[in-house]
């Protein structure tokens, strides 16, 4: 959100129409309940039929928080053939893809396979869903390409997705969430991060999960604004993890795609783990370097939401640490929180630099021609 930007018209970024840009965080909607159904067995539809889904959140079906819109989604993005925001491709292209010129989005759906306590059942939705990206939305629009959704639970039915959908240019980054089970540098997560280094692929962190437990350390929160902030506390918890449990180390090509948690909070965790690493650094030999370099080298960050400082050069000395080179433009399409392309960067940002946020980082990233 950029509330003071849009305030300040002189502030704001001369982003024309005519600018091509990345999006890479949009969300595809389900039309139906049934629309995976054509990519499930027989045995799963059944499952679904007969006993539902056991998820490890427990609290309702669907997110852990009811929205203040449905589907956290903009009233505005109803499709008017109906169906739920996001789940019509021709609308989205009206809408989105059209008018901001995107030549390439990312899709990386929610409320899939992930965070299910029947794993079996968790591999065969997310390969399901992966299938459904193909057919309903790459395949129609060369603009788009596909998350590989994974169940994250189980590393090894994870990493044999990942296998099973390597050198599929409809593909560009493996998807987790950020709240899961256990912190995302266990040793659980391990062969998904080595199934995407072999791949070639980046890993998206996405805020959200259902990990079953408190999204934030101190218990359940009573407000849903307690959890957009949270989101932030959450994924410094799996950098940190990422880092101390010797990710990064292992696995040096892995990238690493931070989604939808700010980016203003990176520079004073990583000087904090640092910090602590001169000191402690002897029970974790495994961590050979100072936690900022691995973050620094292997980690990208998306905007949506992005800090809004009350100066700007605030935000630019921000962006000079992270590096300009790390960041990758997001509008959250089509939900509540969405940016606005021409909205986004003040003014006083280079063309060399707004380039770079706005397409060049994520072609590159993602290896798009």
């Amino acid at each position: 959100m950029n509330i003071q930007f849009r305030e300040n018209q002189e502030a704001v970024s001369p982003l024309t129409a005519k600018t091509a840009i990345a999006d890479c965080d949009i969300h595809p909607a389900r039309a139906t309940r049934t629309e995976l159904y054509p990519y499930l067995a027989k045995r799963w539809q059944h499952h679904l039929e007969v006993y539902g889904v056991h998820a490890y959140q427990g609290m309702m079906e669907g997110p852990p928080y009811p929205k203040a819109q449905p589907n956290a989604s903009r009233r505005d993005a109803y499709p008017p053939e109906g169906g739920p925001q996001g789940s019509s491709l021709s609308f989205m292209q009206k809408q989105l893809l059209d008018p901001n010129n995107v030549q390439l989005g990312v899709l990386n759906p929610l409320n899939t396979g992930q965070g299910i306590r029947n794993h079996d059942l968790s591999a065969a939705l997310c390969s399901a869903i992966n299938d459904w990206q193909i057919d309903k939305w790459t395949s129609k629009d060369k603009r788009l390409k596909a998350s590989i959704v994974v169940g994250n639970e189980d590393g090894l039915s994870a990493a044999a997705e990942i296998r099973e959908r390597a050198g599929d240019k409809n593909f560009v980054q493996v998807l987790l969430l950020s709240r899961n089970v256990e912190p995302l540098g266990q040793r659980r997560y391990w062969p998904i991060y080595q199934a995407a280094e072999e791949a070639g692929l980046p890993v998206g962190v996405h805020a959200f999960g259902f990990g079953g437990n408190p999204i934030t350390p101190s218990g359940w929160p009573s407000y849903y604004i307690e959890e957009m902030v949270g989101h932030s506390q959450c994924q410094q918890s799996a950098l940190a993890s990422l880092v101390l449990e010797g990710v990064f180390e292992r696995f040096p090509k892995l990238k690493m795609v931070m989604i939808e948690a700010g980016f203003g909070w990176a520079p004073s965790l990583a000087w904090r783990l640092d910090k602590v690493w001169q000191r402690l650094r002897s029970e974790v030999p495994h961590v050979k370097r100072p936690p900022s370099e691995y973050i620094r080298e292997q980690v990208w960050w998306t905007t949506q939401p992005m800090e809004d400082p009350e100066r700007r050069e605030d935000l630019f000395d921000v962006i000079k640490w992270i590096g300009w080179d790390r960041l990758l433009f997001a509008t959250d399409y089509p939900h509540w929180d969405y940016d606005e392309p021409s909205r986004v960067l003040p003014a006083g940002v280079s063309e060399a630099n707004r380039e770079a946020f706005y397409l060049g980082n994520a072609k590159k990233l993602y290896g798009i021609g």
